[in-house]
């Protein structure tokens, strides 16, 4: 993995970490002009700006903060990461057990042996793009507690209809819908992390998050391999089963999310948070430069578009989200059918990979947090050169048996560096809260544009499980994704040394 440089080091310290020119007075956010009462600045002195670090950061960023922030900081996780992921994972499992369901009984028993499958992925991918910026420039003027949990409920009781689906016309009807409503969660979960978390600690957060989707693919695997089992109970097939559990277990969730999402710290009412509580997490974002809403102006909808932050950033998810086709798409499943597997096994190794992925996107994140001193690219590089290896292997295709088990396996390592571009996406946009809201929220949505009508050119179910155009598309894709991340890095860095020199030259 690439080293960082000092510099890099250096300049990213100088305005993640932002120091005023008075007399040792904390510098507070640019916006706030009011002084704070003895209260607050009681508050204010717990929350340090560069707290000192010892070996135990390495395994919590939290375990070398004052009790208080720490204790705040418990709080925040076991709310967000709880609630946070279930969601995701949940929407995960709701939107790849058409998968599980097309190759465990579906297609045979429906009739779909053209591109139906293909057109179900599209119709769920053209519902995603719609919702995906204006549910997030929602989120900047709706509290997300009340927001998010709402698309949930509607998306788990679509899922429950799709057991009663038996035309194409049903399937891909419902699949729009269970998009549109789904396109909230991730940006919108993800814009509530970058919210609260700090620079040591945004990329952990933002992982663990991500690591979700991860186990809600697993566990699809396996719920499909158990509910099989009740293939005929009351009348219904064992595909359509996995439906109706999907969607069972998703509506609690979506009822704990009203209750415990704290929404962002200057609007949170969470019940759990105490006053002092509530200032440190607003002192926490003062400290990282992470702006307060502010109202959307023809100027600042200008500056934001002028920017290389929203096109190059959604440019870097657009090619990675579409390079892990391969993991998206049953490749894996239809070779192992094509192989003569049984039905549990064809439901249950593909899930392997999605624990490498699991491990992957955390071990990402505390190496680029901890010894990568707050770097989001080396991971990101790493993963993309093993894809580069295993999808141009199986372009190649005639290889032994093994080495192709490695090559599928492998792709869950490439998951992870979608944590890790929306950390530093937070980090690059976070002078402005609603550009950050805009900037997350079109980089998931411009990689679903892409993704509506790829699938249709490189991943054609007639041509499983060969799948050729499929993965001299992912190799190319990969080698992309290296390239945009060293021009990002170059523009950050350029653009951290111009903010460091302003208030030089405003001096002179």
């Amino acid at each position: 993995m690439a080293a960082v440089t000092v510099g890099e080091k250096e300049a990213v310290d100088a305005v993640q970490s932002p120091r005023s020119s008075d007399s040792g007075s904390k510098d507070l956010h640019k916006n706030t002009d009011r002084t704070l009462n003895p209260a607050e600045n009681d508050v204010a002195d717990l929350v340090k700006e560069k707290p000192h670090t010892t070996w135990r950061s390495y395994f919590w960023d939290s375990l070398d903060k004052s009790p208080e922030e720490r204790r705040f900081l418990l709080k925040l996780d076991a709310a967000i990461l709880t609630v946070g992921t279930l969601a995701f994972f949940l929407k995960y499992l709701d939107q790849v057990n058409i998968n599980n369901a097309f190759v465990s009984g579906m297609r045979e028993d429906l009739g779909f042996y053209g591109l139906e499958l293909n057109y179900m992925q599209t119709a769920w991918t053209v519902g995603y793009i719609l919702g995906e910026i204006p549910s997030n420039l929602i989120l900047t003027r709706i509290r997300p507690s009340y927001w998010l949990p709402a698309c949930e409920v509607a998306w788990s009781v679509l899922t429950f209809l799709l057991c009663k689906a038996n035309t194409p016309t049903q399937f891909y009807v419902l699949r729009f819908f269970i998009g549109l409503f789904e396109s909230t969660c991730y940006p919108g979960i993800q814009y509530v992390i970058g919210s609260w978390y700090r620079k040591d600690e945004l990329a952990k957060r933002s992982c663990i998050f991500h690591a979700s989707g991860y186990i809600g693919f697993m566990f699809s695997g396996y719920l499909m391999a158990a509910v099989y089992n009740l293939e005929g109970v009351h009348g219904f097939r064992g595909w359509q089963w996995l439906f109706i559990i999907d969607g069972v277990i998703s509506l609690p969730i979506a009822a704990a999310s009203f209750f415990f999402l704290p929404d962002v710290p200057e609007t949170t009412k969470a019940w759990y948070f105490s006053e002092d509580e509530v200032r440190i997490g607003k002192k926490r974002m003062e400290l990282e430069g992470r702006a307060s809403r502010e109202p959307y102006t023809l100027a600042k909808i200008k500056r934001i578009l002028s920017s290389w932050h929203i096109w190059l950033l959604s440019l870097l998810y657009i090619v990675f989200n579409n390079a892990t086709g391969g993991m998206s798409q049953p490749t894996f499943p239809l070779w192992l059918k094509s192989q003569g597997y049984s039905v549990w096994a064809i439901n249950v190794y593909p899930t392997f990979a999605s624990v490498i992925g699991v491990i992957c996107t955390l071990s990402y994140a505390w190496v680029s947090d901890t010894v990568c001193k707050g770097a989001r690219w080396p991971p990101i590089v790493f993963a993309s050169t093993v894809q580069i290896i295993g999808q141009a292997s199986l372009a190649a295709w005639d290889l032994p048996s093994g080495w192709k088990w490695f090559c599928f396996l492998s792709m869950g390592m490439a998951g992870g560096t979608g944590g890790m571009s929306y950390a530093w996406a937070h980090e690059i946009t976070s002078a402005d809260s609603e550009e950050r809201a805009l900037v997350t929220a079109a980089m998931n949505q411009m990689a679903s544009v892409v993704q509506a009508w790829l699938p249709l050119l490189v991943w054609r179910v007639t041509e499983a499980p060969r799948y050729f155009k499929g993965f001299v598309t992912m190799t190319v894709l990969w080698v992309f994704v290296i390239v945009i991340v060293f021009v990002i890095r170059h523009l950050q860095k350029r653009e951290i040394a111009q903010k460091s020199l302003a208030p030089r030259a405003s001096r002179v």
